[in-house]
Order: structure tokens, then sequence, then C-alpha cells
């Protein structure tokens, strides 16, 4: 039996075993740990295509990894703290739609953070209140992944962003490092889920 969730538009797909191809620096080879493998559109799947074909596939797998990280948890686990700074499952999430909307609204639109309504600073994106669960998580991920979508639809790659303090930005430069950043959370994520699982 597999669990579906939707994202963008995609079905992805998870197996009942809860495992993701991770690689390994060590060996220069693949193995298996505790989050959900992503069954969708693979960047392998655009190695012909034109380079932002490339970004938005590398970018909406990464996303979709992340999201799933909560998949099956308890609300207890997905906010359990593992670590001395804020990072839980459920706050990676949190902090990654307010990612979204520092690169691709605040950076785009040149609007301030409190216009947006989103944190000052990306540590306190992680604090969790009262009323976060991870259905509320999700979906305002999802929200804030399909409005970046958007934002950057009507830009070419060489369009110049300006509402970030680094000053004006490719947005082909945006792109790599949200996949940066997303990946990173990902590795991130997956620690800290296997632990969950296996603690």
């Amino acid at each position: 039996m597999s669990t579906e969730i939707s994202t963008a538009g995609t079905v992805h797909r998870f197996s009942n075993q809860w495992t993701v191809l991770r690689s390994s620096a060590l060996h220069g080879a693949w193995h298996t740990a505790a989050m959900p493998a992503v069954s969708s559109l693979t960047p392998d799947d655009v190695i012909s295509q034109p380079a932002r074909a490339q970004f938005e596939a590398f970018l909406d797998q990464h996303r979709a990894m992340l999201e799933a990280c909560l998949e099956g948890l308890t609300e207890e686990q997905a906010r359990r703290s593992l670590v001395r700074s804020r990072t839980t499952l459920l706050g990676l999430v949190k902090h990654a739609a307010f990612v979204e909307k520092v690169w691709f609204d605040e950076a785009i639109t040149e609007r301030s953070r409190a216009e947006i309504g989103i944190p000052a600073t990306p540590d306190e994106s992680f604090i969790l209140d009262g009323q976060d669960t991870i259905a509320s998580i999700r979906n305002a991920y999802r929200q804030a992944c399909e409005a970046s979508r958007q934002a950057a639809s009507g830009l070419d790659l060489d369009d110049e962003v300006r509402g970030n303090r680094r000053g004006p930005l490719p947005l082909r430069w945006v792109y790599l490092h949200m996949i940066r950043e997303i990946a990173q959370h990902c590795g991130h994520a997956d620690i800290l889920r296997e632990q969950i699982l296996n603690g």
C-alpha cells in the first residue's frame, strides 16, 4: 500500500517503508534513510531541457521531499526537539515557507516582511505556536511554494530582483540559492526523522 500527497499539481507516492535515497559522499553510493521516497518527475527527466526547467525540477523535488518529512508522524513527533536550536521537523517546514516568501515575495515585490506577514529574522521563523499543526503547516508550505511559482513565472532567469539586502540579484541566483537551502534542510530533516522513528 502507498500513500499519496499532491504538491504543485503532481502526485507523489510514498511506500509504506518510508525510505529515501541519499547520496553517500564517503562511498559514492546510495543508501536508504528514514524518509519517504518521492516518485515523480525527476531532474533526470529534464537533462536535455533548458536551465529554467532544470532549476524548477530540482527545486520542486526538494520542496516535495521536505514536506514529506512530516508524513506519518504524530503531532508530538513533528514538534519533538532533538537539538539545542529551535529546529524541529515541523519548524523546518514552517521555516521553509518563510524562505519561499523571502525570496519570491520580498525579493521580487520589494514588500517588507511586515507587509508580507512573516517574521523579521530566520530564527524566528522556526518558532511554533499553539495553532501550528502538521496539516496547517503543510498547507501553508504548499501555498507558499505555489505563490513562488506564480511570482517567478513572469520573469526570465537573467531578470534582476531588487528586494534583497544583497542588492540586485538575477533570478537564476535565487533559484540556485533556494535549491541549496532546501536541499540542506532535507538533510537536516532526514537526520531528525531517522532519530525520531528509530530512537
